[in-house]
């Protein structure tokens, strides 16, 4: 799954992460969640959390189509 880094931020922030933009810094602009899954995972993010996490934060539409 692809997600905009600017999405995870919003998405961290909804779920009061006030260090979203410091845990984010390090990740491009376009998150891929395969190729970066180590970098998210340094900061907390494994797949199935991130995916509760955007399923929680009620961003986007399907996001696993």
């Amino acid at each position: 799954m692809k997600i905009a880094k600017t999405q995870l931020v919003e998405m961290l922030r909804a779920q009061g992460d006030d260090e979203a933009d410091g845990k984010a810094a390090g990740l491009p602009d376009e998150i891929d969640t395969e190729r970066d899954a180590e970098a998210l995972a340094g900061i907390g993010l494994d797949q199935d959390t991130l995916r509760t996490k955007m399923a929680a934060g009620g961003l986007g539409g399907n996001l696993w189509a």
